[in-house]
């Protein structure tokens, strides 16, 4: 279940989706304007209700129950896609689950109550006549045919009693242990079995997950070659792929295509053990080769991978298949499998630009990203902008300086089977640690394990934007940018890229225009300028951008005064064509013109190709 946001219209809720944040490990959303200092905040509830909604993002507003319901009946197509929405209100009393019950509403509604000490308003007949919901089993259980469940809880409500058969005998303590009435002349039929094949008329056919696919391959094997395997050993064993729990594999292919094919082909995790965990289960596997053994340091990997999953009370179903570059083998374990604690997944960077630091600068696909991250990695400064966002993480706090070693120790947390987000201001792939995280992969200056991660990079705005942006539209023309720090570019370089950027008449934005111990650069920079463009050339100096004293100021170029600039300051100096001009209401803005306004009544003002994805 991803994030929940916690939904306020104005600060007096705030006390208490403080609460319900920190009991459900919730993000606040607040009204703007009313809510000022919220984590997200939002221009209109509406459509920020309705996109989280089409996000799949659990909903739980301290708001009335009407308004939510209008503002969210023109999604309603689907139940089943739907997820929990819930409406509290503002003094706690009352939790109602309004959508989404069978798949996580009522028993957050309930925990809600709980926190709160009010009355969780759960309205769902099987819910309150059986403490169970047909359609929606427990983790670890499919049901097979859904479609027929609402029949089905039809039948028990109007008195009916079920019987269990097949696996669910035995197996299902989750239908033992619910209030339905059970008898072995029941006409409602409840049964649970791995065994291919459709469900009997009247029958909810449930597949409990206690199979694991081994998955062995050749380095760069074809996808389909290895679903094509993985659909025939399921078909030879005369399984139900429902009844997966996860596919499995050695370590050395964490970053196999074909293998996370397989797994996304049948909706499973994948996980990964070491060759000596495999090789553990050397005793027991069918078709044991030292060939294997001399490859990866374990006589089987499929068979292995499979066994090592299902436990030692575990078997082999069906002994390693193979076909051209790929091998399969199948195993079983006597209860469904919870895997997330078996082996490790493939470990997951997250790398990440927040912006200035707001959240309201922050993109949703960001605040996924950090959410869904187990630990976080960055500046301290910098996790510290994450506010609550960064509650219940593991933080790895690094000074300024310590790049490289920031960088890595976010890599080889990845590659122990995590999932990390590496943190950095602006955009990360702008002057921040994107380009450090590829470096290290291209100089092999990470463990094995390290360069088998996936990693997800997604873009912040970056301070020339935001610069940018409240200054008016400097960038509106070509520009570049150049940092002034010397720390890792020579300063001949630096004055070369200044003098052509100069002769070229480019907007160019500054970064690490000053430190302490470096005055001089920026003032370089300046006299070279002065040398291509007017003296009244707009200068931008914009200091704590999206931060708390924020600060933007605009100047002519031959008055630009270094001691006006620190480290925190991205300086934008506009071309020869950079205007300035004043508003209704005084306040003074920059731009420079793409020449739109002259060709305005000639015809000829037709948007350049690509002007949008600029």
């Amino acid at each position: 279940m991803k994030r929940p946001a916690v939904i306020i219209l104005s600060d007096t809720a705030r006390p208490l989706a403080d609460r319900l944040a920190a009991c459900l490990g919730g993000e606040i959303h607040g009204a703007a304007s009313r809510c000022p200092d919220a984590p997200v905040r939002f221009e209109a509830a509406g459509p920020h209700l309705q996109a989280l909604f089409r996000d799949g993002r659990p909903i739980i507003a301290l708001m009335a129950a009407g308004a939510l319901i209008r503002i969210l009946a023109p999604l309603l197509s689907d139940k089943q896609a739907e997820p929990p929405v819930i409406a509290v209100a503002e003094d706690g009393s009352a939790t109602v689950p309004l959508l989404g019950g069978h798949h996580g509403a009522n028993d957050l509604a309930r925990t809600i109550a709980a926190e709160l000490g009010g009355l969780a308003a759960v309205t769902t007949a099987s819910d309150l006549r059986f403490d169970v919901a047909l359609d929606a089993p427990p983790a670890g259980w499919r049901l097979e045919n859904p479609q027929d469940a609402k029949p089905a809880m039809a039948a028990l409500l109007a008195g009916a009693q079920a019987r269990l058969d097949g696996d669910a005998a035995a197996a299902a303590g989750w239908l033992a242990a619910s209030r339905i009435s059970f008898s072995e002349e029941g006409a409602v039929r409840l049964h649970a079995s791995v065994a291919a094949g459709a469900p009997d008329p009247g029958a909810l056919l449930y597949r409990p997950q206690s199979l694991v696919l081994g998955i062995g391959s050749e380095r760069h094997a074809p996808p389909e070659e290895a679903i094509a395997l993985a659909e025939a050993t399921l078909a030879e064993a005369g399984v139900s792929p429902l009844a997966l729990a996860a596919v499995a594999s050695i370590d050395l292919k964490a970053d196999e295509p074909a293998v996370h094919a397989v797994a996304a082909h049948f909706g499973v995790p994948a996980r990964f053990f070491s060759a000596a965990e495999l090789e553990a289960e050397a005793p027991r596997l069918a078709t044991p080769s030292d060939i294997v053994f001399a490859e990866t340091g374990c006589h089987g990997v499929a068979e292995g991978a499979a066994l090592a999953c299902v436990g030692a009370e575990g078997f082999l179903r069906l002994a390693k298949r193979k076909i051209r570059r790929v091998t399969a083998a199948l195993a079983q374990a006597p209860q469904p499998l919870e895997v997330s604690h078996l082996g490790r997944a493939r470990g997951r960077l997250f790398v990440v630009g927040i912006g200035p630091g707001g959240g309201e600068w922050r993109s949703p696909e960001v605040s996924d990203m950090v959410a869904a991250a187990s630990d976080l990695v960055g500046y301290s400064l910098y996790l510290d902008l994450l506010g609550p966002l960064a509650d219940g993480k593991i933080r790895h706090d690094f000074d300024l300086g310590m790049e490289e070693a920031r960088v890595r120790h976010a890599m080889e947390l990845a590659g122990e089977g995590r999932h990390v987000a590496l943190v950095c201001s602006g955009d990360a792939g702008i002057y921040a640690m994107a380009t450090l995280v590829f470096e290290l992969l291209d100089k092999y200056g990470v463990s094995a394990a390290a360069r088998r991660i996936r990693i997800e990079c997604s873009p912040g705005i970056s301070a020339l934007q935001g610069a940018a942006a409240r200054a008016g539209a400097p960038l509106g023309h070509d520009f570049c940018t150049i940092s002034l720090s010397d720390l890792l570019t020579p300063w001949d370089d630096i004055r070369r890229r200044v003098r052509a950027a100069a002769e070229g008449d480019f907007v160019i934005a500054f970064y690490n225009p000053v430190s302490r111990k470096r005055r001089t650069q920026l003032a370089f920079a300046r006299d070279e300028l002065l040398k291509y463009r007017p003296a009244d050339t707009p200068v931008v100096l914009a200091t704590n951008l999206g931060r708390v004293g924020e600060r933007l100021r605009i100047v002519p170029l031959d008055a630009l005064d270094i001691d006006d600039v620190d480290m925190l300051t991205v300086v934008i100096v506009g071309s020869s064509d950079t205007r300035t001009v004043t508003g209704g209401d005084g306040r003074q803005w920059v731009y420079t013109p793409r020449g739109y306004a002259g060709k305005a009544g000639t015809g000829m003002a037709e948007t350049p190709a690509k002007e949008d994805a600029a």
